[in-house]
């Protein structure tokens, strides 16, 4: 009787640890096959045949439409530079320039992956529209308050992330560095 007890326990406990293994995996990600550049991570299999399980759980579990490799790779930040989740409250500047891409765009989604509510309708920018400076670099200010120039509100949420998704881009499984793909900051400038 000891024995079945015993072995009752123990397949109990092994199937709670693979359920809650495989669980924060599919809902976190891994980082197999990803590339991180600054604060911006990627995943170029994503979008090819070439998937990890883990990474085909986690799409399978969200929902999402992964960019595929032929078109493009798609970055995401959830923290700035220097690993500090980024906070709607604060005020944050995303600086710099792209890797060479036919046409990007930068939205800000929750943690959930959904599009920011806000009364001005705006999640994002684009490679058309977004103001530039002289030197072809970008600004864009992520704030709960009107900032002046390209500005992405939002709505003063503890936490949110940002994709930054390349079409037509030479960026992919190869590239390891900010050399190889100059990616632009993204900057805590001011928390209350």
């Amino acid at each position: 009787m000891r024995l079945i007890v015993v072995t009752l326990v123990v397949l109990l406990l092994a199937t709670s640890v693979g359920l809650g293994l495989t669980w924060t995996t599919a809902t976190r990600g891994t980082d197999i096959g990803s590339i991180t550049i600054g604060a911006w991570t990627a995943r170029p299999r994503t979008g090819t045949s070439d998937i990890d399980p883990y990474s085909r759980a986690s799409i399978a579990r969200s929902g999402e439409l992964p960019v595929g490799s032929g078109d493009g790779v798609t970055f995401i930040a959830s923290t700035d530079d220097k690993k500090r989740p980024l906070d709607g409250r604060c005020d944050v500047v995303v600086n710099g320039v792209t890797p060479a891409a036919r046409f990007w765009t930068v939205t800000l989604y929750d943690t959930k992956g959904r599009l920011v509510a806000n009364s001005l309708q705006r999640f994002g920018f684009t490679s058309q529209e977004i103001v530039r400076g002289s030197d072809g670099g970008f600004e864009v200010r992520i704030a709960a308050r009107s900032r002046a120039g390209n500005w992405l509100p939002t709505g003063g949420l503890d936490r949110y992330v940002l994709a930054l998704r390349l079409y037509d881009t030479p960026v992919g499984v190869a590239t390891r560095t900010q050399k190889d793909a100059p990616m632009p900051s993204v900057i805590t400038v001011g928390c209350p």
